[in-house]
């Protein structure tokens, strides 16, 4: 059975870092939806160069293009013995859209791992965040230029403290009602990343594991028409 986790969490809790992370060690893919984006759209898939007309237009992409990414990235071979996905779902109806892709894989259960971390911690992470001026590369900690391209570090227009406390409020409000689809489950998790790294990498993978475990003992899972949605619904 596959491993497939969904990595959330607010912004600068850490949960890109210990989606790499884990990606990496376990030998799976490491999916975000900007990784989506750009690998659909150097193929030249129709949808992801739709998507991408619409943000150069800087307006959103709708579910339904999102949905159709996700999928035609979930049936590449590489995603078999599983997928670590970051920043999918957003929405209630992605996740939906999800579990149904979920009941046809049939591939082992979906675990959910909830990053948390306290609103003061997370505005002074993202206060002293850098990343490269070039390539965009977030940067180590204590590095003084990026360790990818050797470009120059700068702060990101977005993590100002205004700005950071208002896209914390918008992450809670969208976020919350897809914590809420998956709380109930066996294999929803959280952990604490107010920890030290290596702590919070600990816990993710022993939660994951043991999420893993009580999802194939319950042989949870999810409902194809979950809200109305039929697994074609979700195409």
């Amino acid at each position: 059975m596959g491993l497939n986790v969904i990595m959330m969490g607010p912004p600068g809790a850490g949960k890109g870092t210990q989606a790499e992370r884990f990606a990496r060690e376990r030998g799976l893919p490491k999916i975000s939806t900007g990784d989506m984006l750009r690998e659909a759209t150097r193929e030249q898939n129709p949808v992801a160069l739709e998507a991408k007309k619409l943000m150069d237009r800087g307006e959103l992409v709708d579910d339904a293009t999102i949905i159709a990414i996700v999928r035609d990235r979930l049936g590449k071979p590489d995603t078999r013995p599983g997928f670590v996905l970051d920043g999918f779902p957003r929405t209630v109806e992605q996740a939906v859209a999800l579990d149904a892709l979920m009941v046809e894989r049939a591939q082992g259960p979906l675990v959910v791992i909830d990053v948390v971390v306290p609103e003061q911690e997370l505005v002074r992470r993202l206060g002293s965040r850098r990343i490269c001026g070039q390539c965009g590369t977030n940067a180590e900690p204590g590095k003084t230029e990026c360790s990818k391209c050797g470009g120059a570090l700068v702060v990101r227009a977005d993590d100002d403290r205004q700005v950071v406390l208002e896209r914390l409020k918008v992450y809670e409000r969208a976020t919350r009602p897809v914590l809420d689809h998956y709380r109930a489950r066996p294999t929803f998790r959280v952990v604490n990343g107010a920890q030290a790294q290596g702590k919070v990498a600990e816990d993710v993978d022993r939660m994951i594991d043991d999420a893993a475990a009580a999802g194939r003992k319950s042989g949870a899972r999810p409902v194809a028409r979950a809200r109305g949605m039929s697994a074609r619904a979700a195409e």
